[in-house]
């Protein structure tokens, strides 16, 4: 946690992090704002939510923390990224980017958030180094939804999901780091303008 204190603004949070990745990490049969707090000796979740919500912290400078952490403890050496998505079956339709979209969670088209993740494998270990939400039009072109749900409609963009997944390699290499390989289903695997960004 040494690595990413600094991007915290104040000390509550930052001691919070550490309970809530020690939460994540724990064997709690369903995960959320709740069971993480109760699992942490807290009352109520008030403060997990925060975290989350509202406290200021660089989410984008811990994500490349990570990213870096994750290459330096498990190598280049016969690197493997992997490039997949994964959903969340949703009730309503205030949360950031849900609608009925298809998810390979649920194996059917259901409402839900879906998200591409970039995850970094070798022989040591593999974790996810990159996230992106993935936006539908129904959102990015609403710009009123956007401002409900706490986005700036100037700073949204629709991409497709290959676009994403462009953007997180693309800050891999930036990075500075390397991969032998890069891999995905269907969907990534057969993209021509993402096979051009899988090359390093």
């Amino acid at each position: 946690m040494e690595r990413v204190a600094g991007r915290f603004a104040r000390s509550e949070p930052r001691r919070r992090v550490g309970k809530f990745v020690r939460g994540l990490l724990a064997d709690l049969p369903r995960k959320n704002c709740w069971t993480i707090a109760e699992w942490a000796g807290e009352a109520t979740p008030d403060g997990m939510q925060h975290l989350l919500e509202r406290a200021k912290w660089d989410a984008d400078a811990v994500r490349d923390d990570l990213r870096d952490y994750v290459v330096d403890h498990f190598g280049a050496d016969q690197a493997v990224l992997v490039v997949d998505e994964t959903g969340d079956v949703k009730k309503g339709n205030a949360t950031v980017g849900v609608q009925r979209q298809y998810t390979g969670t649920a194996g059917r088209i259901e409402n839900s958030q879906v998200a591409v993740y970039l995850v970094d494998a070798t022989p040591r270990g593999h974790a996810a180094v990159d996230r992106e939400l993935y936006l539908p039009r129904a959102w990015t072109d609403d710009p009123e939804r956007c401002r409900r749900a706490g986005l700036d409609p100037d700073e949204v963009r629709f991409a497709t999901k290959t676009q994403l997944a462009a953007a997180m390699l693309e800050r891999f290499w930036a990075g500075g780091h390397t991969a032998g390989w890069v891999t995905g289903d269907e969907v990534y695997g057969g993209n021509p303008a993402l096979l051009s960004s899988a090359s390093c």
